[in-house]
């Protein structure tokens, strides 16, 4: 029986920076990740709340982009496109088809995945009905944000997660962002729902946790790990 991915993106896709750039879906916290579970033979699929995604801005430049990932970015016919293109809207999936809830970054997260019910749904039933595993990187966490389980309780009361540090969001000069928009930080929403957040000593260190089911990882430099942790994770 082949093993499924659910790989939740942003559906935002907008204004965020200061120089004008618009915030979306960190194009290798999807891509690396979606490498790893197809090489591992898990079938992924890619969904938004809304079944529609756009790329950070500037998640595409060779800074962030390079090597393997960009290969694949450009090549229009790779699988990971194939995915993309073909991305659904959420409410349209069965939620208990998934082993894996994989949540991919970006700031375009902080505008959506709070309300994101449909998300919700699929990880809360991968999680507790399922007892499949729960993972997010980067700004992939603020799926959390009014994530409960059928009794009311947050799934990450009393976890310990990590996610994007607040160092990080002021070394990227976004501190400024972050008010004008009113939307919170990772740290901010991991203690807001119970959970102990844990950082790594420099804000861009390759960094995971694991707590059971529940896999996290810090920052795009900890996307290929967060993934292939939470196949170990499934696989204990």
């Amino acid at each position: 029986m082949v093993q499924k991915v659910l790989l939740a993106v942003t559906s935002y896709y907008g204004p965020f920076y200061d120089d004008g750039a618009k915030t979306g879906l960190f194009a290798t916290e999807a891509i690396e990740p979606f490498e790893i579970f197809r090489k591992q033979g898990f079938e992924v699929t890619i969904a938004s709340e809304t079944g529609k995604f756009g790329y950070d801005e500037h998640s595409l430049s060779q800074d962030f982009l390079a090597g393997e990932a960009r290969k694949i970015y450009e090549d229009k016919n790779s699988e990971f496109n194939k995915a993309i293109n073909n991305i659904k809207k959420a409410s349209d999936l069965d939620a208990s088809d998934y082993d894996i809830f994989f949540a991919a970054g970006g700031h375009g997260t902080l505008f959506d995945f709070d309300k994101a019910a449909a998300l919700h749904e699929i990880a809360k039933i991968t999680y507790e009905d399922k007892n499949g595993v729960v993972s997010a990187v980067c700004h992939g966490p603020v799926i959390f944000q009014n994530l409960n389980l059928a009794d009311g309780t947050p799934l990450i009361k009393g976890k310990k997660v990590t996610g994007f540090t607040d160092k990080g969001e002021q070394e990227m000069k976004v501190v400024d962002a972050l008010r004008k928009y009113a939307v919170p930080t990772v740290k901010q929403i991991a203690e807001e729902e119970g959970a102990t957040y844990v950082e790594p000593q420099g804000p861009w260190d390759t960094f995971t946790v694991t707590d059971s089911k529940i896999v996290t990882g810090v920052n795009p430099q900890s996307a290929e790990k967060t993934a292939s942790d939470a196949i170990k994770a499934y696989s204990d």
